[in-house]
């Protein structure tokens, strides 16, 4: 079922959406040469504890996953695509870093990522991250009144495909509001008007995932939980978390 959120429970959800966007500025700014994953984490915690917030993430254990997840962020490095533990492995120059974070306030869950390098990018890793952040762009901007899932879908999958980017099949946004993961779910690939039309009131969470080698084959690392590629080559993961309303599209996770 999908709930239809009030104008007031949008105001709410706003609020849990600046959380998580401070979260991940402090992470952004917290990443660097030689700094512990494990640190990332605890910056992204010390948002959370100062703004009131839990974290939809930490000790999250749905049905699939060996053990609850045991952190406030995904940390996914390199040719980690999501889910990401944060763990002892130190940062090294040019590595990209996707973080994906959530956070709940006032019993309102948002969810956002971001894609970075550490120090000086690899042009390759610059227009991987830059098409992630224009696939979800193309979502947002068809996340509107009338639409359906299928033209979010569509609009992600194109900027993906036409960039010459795999996308890792069975991974995609959702919707999102008293829990972090509700109804509908949403492709990051698929055909235009089809699928659950778009209503004011309606909360997603859009992600796009690209993974840079083209192919869209990926594998469970023995953690569990970390989902890499196959082919060995980098990933990008973008997300916000987006209210339809009757005025357009509202970021409810940018600063």
């Amino acid at each position: 079922m999908v709930e239809i959120k009030t104008n007031e429970s949008l105001a709410a959800m706003r609020e849990s959406g600046r959380v998580v966007a401070r979260a991940l500025a402090a992470v952004r700014e917290k990443a660097a040469p030689g700094v512990p994953l494990t640190e990332l984490d605890r910056a992204a915690r010390a948002v959370l504890t100062e703004a009131g917030a839990g974290s939809p993430f930490l000790d999250y254990h749905p049905e699939w996953a060996p053990v609850p997840f045991p952190a406030v962020v995904c940390v996914s490095v390199n040719d980690a695509i999501v889910h990401g533990i944060p763990d002892g492995t130190r940062l090294a120059p040019g590595d990209l870093v996707s973080v994906d974070c959530g956070a709940t306030l006032g019993g309102w869950a948002g969810d956002a990522a971001v894609s970075f390098t550490v120090g000086p990018a690899r042009p390759e890793d610059t227009r991987l991250v830059a098409a992630a952040e224009e696939a979800l762009a193309a979502g947002i901007a068809a996340a509107v009144v009338g639409n359906r899932i299928g033209d979010i879908a569509h609009a992600i999958g194109r900027v993906c495909r036409d960039a010459g980017y795999g996308i890792p099949d069975g991974f995609g946004g959702h919707g999102i509001g008293r829990a972090m993961h509700e109804d509908p779910g949403v492709p990051n690939e698929g055909r235009p008007g089809r699928g659950m039309k778009l209503r004011h009131g309606m909360v997603l969470a859009i992600e796009p995932m690209l993974i840079g080698g083209g192919t869209d084959e990926h594998y469970t690392a023995r953690d569990g939980w970390t989902i890499r590629t196959s082919d060995g080559s980098r990933a990008s993961h973008a997300e916000h978390t987006v209210a339809i309303t009757d005025d357009g599209p509202r970021v409810l996770t940018a600063l």
